[in-house]
């Protein structure tokens, strides 16, 4: 039975520490704030944005909620982040995603100034993580590195296999392993015999988006396993992309759906917002 590396108790960790870095914040008159924008009323989006607050006010971080409705236009969303861009209060811009599909995700999230891109996704924050200098690393990605460290592993020399290619998780998370030393292969769903794939990896990272895609037999026995995913099964049960029934008895260590990953987003994101007031500001929390 594997080690079950839990992600919500080492979020309220983080969560804790990062308080005690809020009040010294505030000792010295800076309160960081984060300002979440959220457009449109899709249902899992307002219970992240919800979580999300719900985590800024237990570490002293004021955030700030603007809705917007489903029909606003391009234009007036950027008009906003232009706004909060140019706000000295605003130390973070979150806008909640997925946008309604007339509006370009993409145009949204270069609109956000890279000092205030705690979601780690400008483009500038990428070439940042790309070329090994400092800028605001994906909440998601960097939340899974935490739990590896958590977990005790050590990446020097070890193969990670990570199925998935986004932007927001894949792609920077194949990065981060190889800053780790890990030696790095990226999967995805047009991957050849994925399974011959994942069965060499000491640590796999499963963000593919298919609910329990990577079976038993598809894992080496005693890897690690990071389940990002988040689906509903076929009786509209939250799962993973792992099987973690099965899996569990296979790996050496693995993340609950619910519990593992998720947590840890939220955390990461609080860390970004925390760090981007200490950079403004020229304080070394360490």
């Amino acid at each position: 039975m594997a080690q079950i590396i839990d992600g919500k108790a080492l979020a309220a960790e983080i969560r804790q520490q990062l308080k005690t870095r809020v009040e010294a914040l505030v000792d010295k008159g800076h309160r960081p704030a984060l300002a979440v924008i959220l457009v449109g009323d899709d249902p899992a989006s307002q219970v992240y944005v919800r979580n999300k607050i719900r985590a800024c006010a237990e570490t002293g971080i004021e955030s700030l909620e603007f809705r917007m409705p489903a029909e606003t236009s391009q234009e007036t969303l950027l008009s906003k982040i232009d706004e909060l861009n140019r706000d000295d209060k605003v130390d973070g811009i979150l806008v909640q995603m997925p946008v309604p599909k007339h509006i370009d995700s993409m145009k949204v999230i270069d609109a956000i100034s890279p000092l205030k891109d705690v979601d780690g996704f400008h483009v500038v924050s990428a070439g940042a993580l790309m070329t090994g200098q400092k800028g605001f690393l994906p909440c998601t990605p960097y939340g899974v590195m935490k739990l590896l460290e958590k977990a005790g592993c050590d990446l020097t020399g070890k193969h990670a296999v990570v199925v998935g290619r986004s932007n927001i998780v894949g792609k920077p998370q194949a990065m981060l392993l190889l800053s780790k030393h890990a030696t790095v292969t990226v999967a995805h769903s047009r991957t050849a015999d994925l399974g011959a794939v994942t069965r060499q990896a000491d640590v796999l990272i499963a963000a593919v988006g298919r609910a329990k895609l990577i079976k038993a037999d598809m894992v080496k026995p005693g890897a690690v396993v990071i389940d990002v995913g988040m689906n509903r099964d076929e009786n509209g049960k939250l799962c993973g992309d792992v099987d973690f029934e099965t899996v569990k008895d296979v790996a050496g260590a693995i993340t609950p759906v619910p519990g593992g990953v998720g947590p840890m987003t939220i955390a990461m994101l609080l860390t970004n917002t925390v760090e981007a007031v200490e950079r403004r500001f020229g304080i070394d929390h360490a």
